[in-house]
């Protein structure tokens, strides 16, 4: 699987075929438990009445999703859609880059219903449909909808190495710091659903931390034309290249690399991101930020206003690779809500290699 050999998504929109079969799959413990029940009671009757063939699959355990489509015969299926939060979808996206036909494979349709506390795909995936924002069952029955109308364009994947020589590949965030610890300590309230986020946040700004580590990035305007036989990453142990940008500061809140318009439901974090962009939106925030500021800039984002709030500690940039080597010994990076190995990490975007069910 050489980098090299990733093909590249066109812009244009097409529909799926019909009749399309797809299968759904459906994680029963995300969120609150209640995925079975949103498909009963929301979409089963949607697709019946939009005449779409499909198969339920229930996944039993973690990765189950990952090995499955790793095996499956996909010439049966013209769509794959994951009713679950959004670490579900990371794993039908790995499963299909661990085959051996993973080119056609990345090319399925793939299509996000949300069931989870995150939803962070889903509420990006309608916020590019134009439509006003929606919560809950209302972004379920948008996103629904937009699955009936079978419209189908281009999204990037971001491929993150890490120091173990381990490649995943990502459609929302890379995080480190703040955002990381929300995510994975919050876990314990998914009971309550998407204010789970707020409850972790609370906490964790009770006890701010500080970490210290290096950033590097690529900026847009110094990256190469990507084409075919172009990696924009320098081996882990090299140093980056003169075109890179070095941080200079070392003392780090949180990290955020992310390639959608919504970190969560409640959380617009790039205004104006597309899921075919071509573009990571790096954000950082240097320590010496007040609990207080931080706390307004998350309470900013709800409604995308978080780059105007004039924060000096908030740095936000428009890149197409970084990388990010923790000093500080303990820690969590997480890569599209799951954690993953904590040490030096590098990334880079891979403009429309995946296909999207979007309005």
């Amino acid at each position: 699987k050489q980098q090299e050999d990733f093909p590249h998504g066109d812009d244009k929109m097409s529909r799926v075929r019909r009749p399309c079969r797809i299968m759904i799959l459906v994680n029963p413990q995300s969120g609150r438990g209640q995925a079975l029940q949103l498909f009963t009671g929301h979409i089963q009757g949607m697709l019946t009445e939009a005449s779409v063939p499909y198969t339920l699959v229930i996944t039993e355990h973690q990765n189950h999703a990952r090995e499955l489509v790793r095996k499956a015969d996909l010439s049966q299926w013209d769509a794959l859609v994951i009713l679950s939060g959004d670490g579900l979808l990371f794993e039908v996206i790995n499963g299909l880059m661990d085959r051996e036909d993973w080119q056609e494979a990345i090319q399925i349709p793939l299509g996000i219903l949300p069931g989870g506390s995150g939803n962070a795909l889903a509420a990006s995936v309608h916020h590019y449909s134009q439509s006003p924002p929606a919560w809950n069952e209302e972004l379920l029955l948008s996103c629904g909808f937009m699955l009936c109308k079978g419209l189908v364009g281009p999204l990037d994947l971001v491929s993150v190495h890490l120091a173990s020589k381990q490649r995943l590949f990502s459609f929302l965030s890379l995080a480190w710091g703040f955002v990381a610890d929300v995510d994975i300590e919050s876990e314990k309230y998914r009971h309550v659903g998407a204010i789970r986020f707020l409850m972790g946040t609370l906490v964790r700004l009770a006890s701010l931390r500080v970490y210290q580590g290096r950033l590097a990035y690529l900026p847009v305007k110094e990256a190469p034309k990507l084409s075919k036989g172009n990696s924009l990453l320098p081996d882990l142990e090299q140093p980056v290249p003169d075109t890179w940008t070095v941080v200079k500061e070392e003392d780090f809140v949180l990290v955020l690399a992310i390639y959608q318009s919504h970190l969560a439901e409640d959380l617009w974090t790039v205004p104006g991101a597309m899921a075919d962009d071509g573009l990571i939106h790096l954000f950082y925030v240097t320590a010496g930020i007040s609990r207080p500021a931080l706390l307004r800039l998350f309470l900013a984002m709800e409604k995308g206003g978080h780059l105007a709030c004039g924060c000096p500690h908030l740095v936000y940039e428009k890149v197409k690779a970084l990388r990010l080597e923790p000093i500080t010994p303990q820690g969590m990076i997480t890569v599209d809500g799951e954690v993953v190995e904590y040490g030096p990490v590098q990334a880079q975007i891979h403009p429309g290699i995946a296909r999207l069910m979007r309005g």
